[in-house]
């Protein structure tokens, strides 16, 4: 039996993807999609399609790419469909009270985070930042304020010893369509409960631009190694070796008390670059020049020494 429910999805990036696909794969209605206008990108500055609009082309799916959604013209297109749901995933806009007034059954946001923790932009890379050992997906009801709303649900998962910011991306925006579509289903059934937000336990993930990516070699090893899975892909961890940048990708804790200021280099191995910290060493594995390749270490060092001594930052 096709469900009840009539659904604006709005949402942009890669991260809203699968959500998208879940919706379509249990034949829910999906009366229009919603997403960003298209915008140049890269230093040819080729026009792109959002990943949304690449994903609702495909499934067949009415798509509208408003510059704002305060416009009396969106406003009026989103009622004129008379939607029960919205659903709205990384959409990129905040909506005003009277849009969210728009569907009979209110505005669904999933959000990479176990809320109220992580509110904001950026959870995923902060989870792993500050070396979180459990992140997840929040369904919860919108309101006017940034990732405030009452919960629906919640579905949590581990976060790796060696994730990146990119893989645990992949894990929670397929975490997201499976919860979305368990929402969807409490809805229709009026099986959930909101559970409002304690917003005295509220953590905020602010966004993070490229000159977030600077490595404190000060800060103990093991904090810089999360730091590093945090910043890939972006922004990208990087420090200087005299004037020229480097991003630093992947990284090891070496245990070892030897004392050297922090962001010396303190040796090299055939496929390892050791480094002092704040505490203990970090052992580089993959490097990238500015204007080169992403390298595994051993093969940077091949065109490149670095002599023990030489000081990072």
């Amino acid at each position: 039996m096709k469900p009840e429910q009539r659904i604006i999805f709005m949402g942009t990036p890669d991260f809203a993807v699968p959500a998208l696909k879940a919706l379509h794969n249990y034949g829910h209605e999906v009366a229009l999609v919603v997403t960003q206008p298209d915008r140049p990108k890269g230093r040819g500055q080729r026009v792109l399609f959002s990943p949304v609009k690449e994903a609702a082309l495909d499934l067949g799916y009415d798509i509208l790419q408003p510059l704002s959604v305060r416009t009396p013209e969106f406003y009026e297109k989103a009622a004129a469909i008379s939607p029960d749901i919205f659903v709205v995933v990384a959409f990129g806009h905040i909506l005003p009270k009277k849009v969210l007034l728009i569907p009979k059954r209110g505005a669904i946001n999933l959000h990479a985070s176990l809320l109220p923790k992580y509110r904001g932009p950026a959870p995923i890379q902060w989870a792993i930042i500050n070396r979180e050992k459990e992140t997840g997906v929040t369904a919860m009801l919108m309101n006017e304020g940034l990732d405030t709303g009452d919960i629906l649900l919640s579905a949590g998962t581990e976060i790796y010893s060696k994730e990146t910011s990119s893989s645990l991306h992949d894990r929670l925006s397929r975490i997201a369509g499976d919860l979305l579509i368990s929402a969807l289903a409490g809805i229709r059934t009026d099986s959930l409960k909101p559970v409002p937000q304690d917003n005295s336990i509220a953590t905020y993930a602010p966004l993070l631009k490229k000159k977030d990516g600077l490595v404190d070699w000060s800060k103990p090893a093991e904090e810089i190694e999360a730091f590093i899975r945090g910043m890939t892909p972006w922004p990208g961890a990087f420090t200087f070796i005299g004037k020229k940048r480097i991003k630093i990708f992947a990284s090891d804790v070496v245990f070892n008390d030897l004392k050297a200021d922090p962001g010396t280099v303190t040796g090299e191995t055939r496929d390892r670059l050791r480094i002092a910290t704040g505490k203990h060493l970090l052992s580089i594995k993959e490097i990238q020049e500015e204007s080169g390749k992403r390298l595994p270490v051993r093969d940077y060092l091949r065109g490149c020494s670095i002599s023990p001594g030489t000081v990072l930052g």
